[in-house]
């Protein structure tokens, strides 16, 4: 039965939900629904949202109800909500909660085999009984009349094991307070630019925040690559003005994360350390890499620069680009759940499916806004998607045709057809400041050389990478050919185009991160409005009737579900 024909959603008994973009509530109802439904993909007309279990744990965990969840939909539903959807709801919310982790009391009769110890309590007895059937947490955990007993320790581990089971756990045990460190915020910039922070900055750094009660004061805020979630880290260093560690993906990062500490706080340059493969220094503020916190001397050994996470009080660790957190760096996050985290991302999709650990480990979804919600305010650049398909060359199809799967792949992405549209590209778009970004560096060399272009891979020794950013941002040359090494974290603010000519396969983190190379926006102040029109352009080339374009397909999905319209050029030579 239809209610109301101007509403704008449509909810389904499979939990998901259609928005229709065109109806004049279709903004509102967007973002009401956002804390409890993941986009999955919204192309020109209807967006598809999804309510998982994982959502209605991140929607509890920000303090929703069953019935709030159900008034939203209530309100702006076009046909009648199915029924048995409430019910749903009410099960999978009421598992987070259920199970919470606290201090001991101190009227509570000490466990002897744990000197530092933590409850693990439920106050319903059928949860109790589960936990003590389960093997996975047999190691950790002692039954007692209140509950369960558990190292301090192994915090991390038990609430990871727990979300296996459905569980996800109210973690109400206290922080340690860090060392203090007085971190505060420039009114201008050390360049004496004035400095604003965006109102969303300020939301996102506050909900992650909260009152600091317990159950507050960790978990993830997702924000668009060009947004600046390094501001929102900055900001909630400098209201819980305590020893920081920063965590990044690269060396490229940490120098960036150091500048902007540098030109945005008073912090001085003898108060922050870098601990990568160049030099591990330690400081009240440390910004180190994955990369070296996942060394090993052999496979089966130990890692000997864990210790850092040891090194000082910290009282706050900072994860960046936090979907790309390496699987052996999960095991020392979960030993360091007395400090308050943040995990900062584009995009909450990791490849191998571990979004649960994030929720359990660094905390769950605190801040989203939609990247298009910020395009619109001038936030961020308005871009446009282009995919340029292309044929094989002849001699090529036969090679092809009898190659492996993994060596079709590389055949499709080298095409040579393809330097001759980046050549013209190059030549049309005369005003912009390009980045051609590939895979292959037989590939990035020959069109390095066609373009009389600075090449920057894996290879270029990071001093020389760091001129040549400088020399891009300050527009002494337009056009720079890079490898993955700048899929994360590069600041290059004038960079206004990006044409791909290969990718790490399908890797819809890669999409996100190569678009994110180009968002900042274009042209204007913090208080000005938007630009209008494009001014950012994203091309992919990709070889016609091959494998490539199945990758393409599924890179392009993050781009779609992120609003943005994906148009397809067959390119006619």
């Amino acid at each position: 039965m239809v209610l109301d024909p101007l509403n704008p959603l449509i909810v389904q008994s499979d939990r998901t939900v259609l928005l229709d973009v065109h109806v004049p509530k279709a903004e509102a109802a967007r973002a009401a629904i956002i804390p409890f439904a993941e986009l999955e993909k919204s192309p020109e007309h209807i967006h598809t949202y999804r309510i998982t279990p994982l959502s209605l744990w991140n929607a509890a965990s920000a303090g929703f109800s069953p019935q709030d969840i159900l008034d939203v939909l209530r309100a702006y539903t076009r046909y009648e909500v199915p029924p048995e959807i409430g019910a749903g709801f009410s099960h999978l919310m009421a598992r987070y909660g259920k199970i919470r982790l606290i201090a001991v009391p101190p009227d509570t009769e000490p466990c002897p085999a744990l000197p530092e110890e933590l409850l693990l309590v439920s106050d319903d007895p059928a949860v109790l009984m589960e936990i003590e059937a389960a093997r996975g947490l047999a190691p950790y955990v002692h039954k007692i009349p209140q509950g369960f007993s558990l190292h301090l320790k192994d915090r991390g581990t038990i609430k990871w094991e727990l979300i296996k089971l459905g569980w996800p756990v109210k973690d109400e045990a206290p922080f340690v307070p860090g060392e203090p460190l007085d971190i505060r915020i420039r009114d201008t910039s050390a360049e004496g630019i004035p400095f604003t922070l965006r109102p969303y900055q300020r939301e996102a750094a506050q909900a992650v925040l909260g009152n600091q009660d317990p159950g507050t004061g960790y978990g993830v805020v997702v924000l668009p690559c060009g947004s600046g979630k390094t501001v929102v880290g900055i900001l909630l260093m400098s209201w819980l003005k305590t020893h920081t560690l920063i965590l990044t993906p690269h060396i490229a990062a940490v120098r960036q994360w150091i500048g902007e500490l540098l030109d945005k706080t008073e912090l001085t340059q003898e108060q922050i350390a870098e601990y990568t493969g160049d030099g591990k220094s330690v400081a009240p503020v440390t910004v180190a890499t994955y990369q070296i916190l996942t060394w090993r001397p052999h496979k089966t050994g130990d890692f000997p620069h864990f210790r850092l996470f040891r090194e000082r009080a910290w009282g706050l660790i900072i994860y960046d680009e936090v979907q790309l957190l390496p699987a052996p760096v999960f095991r020392i996050t979960a030993e360091l759940q007395a400090v308050r985290r943040l995990g900062l991302t584009a995009t909450l999709v990791r490849e191998d499916g571990a979004e649960d650990a994030v929720f359990s480990l660094v905390g769950p979804k605190r801040y989203d806004v939609p990247w298009k919600d910020l395009e619109r305010k001038g936030w961020i650049a308005q871009a446009m998607c282009t995919e340029i398909r292309l044929d094989l060359p002849k001699p090529l199809k036969i090679p092809y045709a009898i190659a492996s799967s993994r060596e079709k792949y590389r055949i499709a992405s080298e095409n040579p057809l393809k330097a001759g549209i980046v050549q013209y590209l190059v030549d049309t778009h005369e005003e912009d400041q390009i980045l051609v970004i590939g895979q292959y560096l037989d590939q990035l060399g020959s069109l390095a050389k066609l373009l009389k272009a600075p090449l920057i891979t894996g290879k270029t020794p990071q001093g020389e990478r760091e001129t040549l950013y400088d020399a891009f941002k300050k527009s002494r040359f337009r056009l720079m050919v890079v490898s993955k090494v700048a899929n994360y974290a590069i600041d290059l603010p004038d960079a206004s185009m990006a044409i791909q000519v290969s990718g790490s396969f399908g890797s819809r983190q890669e999409e996100a991160q190569r678009l994110g190379r180009i968002l900042r926006p274009k042209g204007r102040g913090l208080a000005g409005s938007p630009s209008p029109g494009f001014n950012a352009y994203f091309y992919t080339l990709v070889s016609r009737n091959t494998v490539e374009e199945g990758f393409a397909a599924h890179r392009q999905q993050f781009l779609v579900e992120q609003g943005y319209t994906y148009a397809i050029q067959d390119w006619a030579g």
